[in-house]
C-alpha cells in the first residue's frame, strides 16, 4: 500500500530531552502560565510555537491509534485503517479543526470613502464544524448582513471568516456569537446580522435520528438591533436570495 504520510512526519527526529514532554502539554502549560482559556472553540494559534502542530500531529495520531485498538480494530493487518490514524489527526489539525490552530485569515478592511450606509447582505455562505457534545458534522448555511461603518471588507473575506470560525467544536449558539465578534473588529460596521441554518448530524446520524431536522438561530446588532424595520429588511433579503436558488 502506498504510504499517505508526509515525509517530514514519517522521518522527523526529537531531541530525547523534548520528548519527555508530549508537545500538547508543552502548549497547555504556555497556556495556562499565561491565564488563556483553551475551550473546544477558541482559537490558540498564536501559542503554538513553529514545528509544534507538525509535533501534534504525530501525538494525536498515537492516540487516535489507541482509540482505534480499544474499538477492537486490528489496524496492524487491517488494509484499510491501516494508516487511518494519521489520515485522522491530519484531518483534525490542518482541515475540520484549523480554526483552532491557524490564524486568522488576512483580511484588508478599506475605508468607507463613499459614506455608503445602506444595508447588504452576503450569503448562503456554506459552513462546516462539528458538534462538540459528539464530534459529529453541524452542516448548514448562513447569512451576514451589513450596515457599513467607516471601513468596508471584501465580500469574499466574510466566507474566509467564517471558514475559520466554524472549523472548530462548536455549539451553534455560540458559533454565531463568535463570528459576529470577529466580524464587528474586522471593519466595526454601524449594523450586523447573522442568520445560521444548519442540520445536526448528532441529530441524523445517533440519538433521535430525525433526517431533516434542522436549527436556525441568529444575531443582531447595532442599527439592526435598534431598528425593527432594518432588521426586517435583513429577513425579507435572506428570503430573497434563498428564492433565487431554490431552497
Amino acid at each position: 500500500m502506498t504510504s499517505t504520510l508526509p515525509s517530514n512526519l514519517s522521518s522527523r527526529t526529537e531531541n530525547p530531552d523534548s520528548l519527555m514532554i508530549p508537545v500538547s502539554q508543552k502548549i497547555k502549560n504556555r497556556l495556562q502560565e499565561q491565564g488563556v482559556p483553551f475551550l473546544a472553540n477558541d482559537n490558540i494559534a498564536q501559542y503554538i510555537e513553529n514545528g509544534e502542530l507538525e509535533c501534534l500531529e504525530i501525538e494525536v495520531a498515537g492516540k487516535v491509534r489507541e482509540l482505534l485498538k480499544s474499538l477492537v480494530i486490528d489496524i496492524d493487518n487491517d488494509h484499510n485503517t491501516e494508516e487511518t490514524a494519521e489520515r485522522v489527526a491530519r484531518m483534525y489539525l490542518q482541515e475540520v479543526f484549523k480554526g483552532r490552530y491557524l490564524p486568522q485569515p488576512k483580511v484588508a478592511s478599506f475605508p468607507n470613502v463613499k459614506d455608503l450606509d445602506e444595508i447588504y447582505t452576503v450569503g448562503p455562505i456554506t459552513v462546516r464544524s462539528a458538534c462538540s457534545h459528539h464530534l459529529v458534522p453541524i452542516m448548514g448555511n448562513c447569512w451576514i448582513g451589513i450596515k457599513p461603518g467607516e471601513r468596508v471588507i471584501g465580500i469574499s473575506k466574510f466566507s474566509r471568516i467564517a471558514d475559520w470560525v466554524f472549523s472548530r467544536p462548536h455549539i451553534q449558539e455560540e458559533a454565531v456569537i463568535i463570528l459576529a465578534d470577529e466580524i464587528e473588529e474586522l471593519c466595526q460596521p454601524q449594523g450586523l446580522a447573522i442568520l445560521l441554518k444548519a442540520q445536526h448530524y448528532c441529530m441524523k446520524w445517533r440519538g433521535v435520528k430525525e433526517p431533516q431536522t434542522s436549527m436556525v438561530n441568529s444575531v443582531v446588532r447595532g442599527d439592526f438591533r435598534k431598528d425593527p424595520s432594518l432588521k426586517q429588511e435583513f429577513f425579507e433579503l435572506v428570503k430573497q436570495q434563498e428564492s433565487m436558488i431554490g431552497y
